[in-house]
């Protein structure tokens, strides 16, 4: 199958930024079945948002509250991918556990959450 491991979060001021990164690792060949990376966000009491998606083939689409200030990149090596978010501007709203997820031809997985903390 393929395995999510997110990475990248903290606590930062506004106006700040932060890099999340998303390691995708699969056995013969199979990361190559991932057909769309996207980063989701949850706070307590709200259902998990979708922030960013990224294709296989590197189109990008993103939520409207982050559109100008997320970018999101992909690269494959060997057996892995890795998804780079990179959130600048960051504001108190986007406060949330930052989830990965990989659409792909196994079905969908789902990393672990890293938590991103914006004080005013």
């Amino acid at each position: 199958q393929v395995q999510l491991v997110e990475s990248g979060g903290g606590l930062v001021q506004a106006g700040g930024s932060l890099r999340l990164s998303c390691v995708a690792s699969a056995d013969s060949g199979r990361i190559y079945s991932i057909r769309t990376t996207s980063w989701y966000r949850q706070t307590p009491g709200k259902q998990r948002e979708l922030v960013a998606t990224i294709t296989s083939g590197g189109i990008t689409n993103y939520a409207d509250s982050v559109k100008g200030r997320f970018t999101v990149s992909r690269r494959v090596d060997y057996n892995t991918a890795t998804v780079q978010m990179t959130m600048d501007n960051l504001k108190p709203e986007d406060t949330g556990t930052y989830y990965c997820n990989a659409d792909h031809a196994y079905g969908t997985s789902w990393g672990q959450g890293t938590q991103v903390t914006v004080s005013s």
